[in-house]
């Protein structure tokens, strides 16, 4: 099992950036697929960027490819989401999850697919 905590949320000027971290407790964080998700007021959670455990595979949805780069530090337990560009409808409570599997190359992209969610980050993202 793992417990996941977000950070580094916060307020920033469209075009502005943040940089996201979720560490995780547990020593097997090296055998779990990552993935950030977010969730804006009255809507559905949306996925945002998923990472395989070795770190070789990422996958965005076209609303933030080449604005965020989701990478990870297995040494520290820690998955991280660096954000850039911001736009105002980034605004949302953004969550890491975790997908425990034995394949190294494996990522999720279905919230569904993660059993375990961190708590949230809140980022606001002013016009």
């Amino acid at each position: 099992q793992v417990q996941l905590v977000e950070s580094g949320g916060g307020l920033v000027q469209a075009g502005g950036s943040l940089r996201l971290s979720c560490a995780a407790s547990g020593r097997t964080f090296n055998r779990y697929a990552m993935g950030w998700f977010r969730q804006a007021p009255g809507k559905e959670r949306e996925f945002v960027a998923a990472i395989s455990w070795s770190g070789e595979r990422t996958y965005y949805p076209d609303s933030v490819k080449g604005r965020f780069t989701i990478s990870r530090d297995n040494a520290k337990n820690t998955v991280y989401l660096q954000m850039n560009s911001l736009k105002p409808e980034d605004t949302a409570v953004y969550y890491c999850a975790g997908d425990l599997t034995y394949s190294s190359t494996r990522y999720a992209t279905e919230s569904r697919e993660y059993e375990y969610w961190g708590q949230g980050t809140q980022v606001t993202v002013s016009s």
